[in-house]
């Protein structure tokens, strides 16, 4: 359990930085649109190499195809809508600023995920102390964003 809560650090640190090199790399190119497609290229052969380096990449059924629930179809629009907000938004506004709208909003978001169960989630239900928690990342980034 440790290597998945180390994991999730990695991520965290790695998204921290991803905003400042997307966005650098959309200006640097001048074509924001073909620094998002050489992105998602970079990543899916990322992904590739990790797969069969790790023997788990193996293409599903049709069955299985079939099987996966229309939500769960719309997470490559979901990240789109990020890599399009890192290289559009995150150099005007700052990398502080950016990535604490993007935990709160992610944070909030993720209350109300579990508080109904959605797109997969247990249930795990709204109460007093999820709430000062959520409240309290808020005022964070409010601290961030104007200090």
């Amino acid at each position: 359990m440790i290597l998945l809560y180390a994991f999730a650090l990695v991520a965290g640190i790695a998204n921290a930085f991803q905003a400042g090199t997307n966005s650098t790399f959309a200006k640097t190119l001048h074509q924001p649109f073909l620094a998002a497609l050489l992105i998602v290229g970079v990543s899916a052969l990322g992904l590739a190499a990790a797969g069969l380096a790790s023997g788990r990449l193996a293409w599903p059924s049709a069955s299985a195809f079939g099987a996966v629930p229309w939500w769960g179809w719309i997470g490559g629009l979901l990240s789109a809508v990020l890599l399009m907000s890192q290289l559009f938004v995150a150099a005007s506004i700052g990398a502080g600023p950016f990535l604490g709208i993007i935990v709160v909003t992610g944070t909030v978001t993720s209350l109300l995920i579990d508080n109904y169960g959605l797109v997969g989630f247990k249930v795990h239900e709204l109460n007093a102390w999820r709430i000062a928690g959520g409240a309290l990342m808020s005022l964070g980034v409010l601290l961030v964003a104007l200090f």
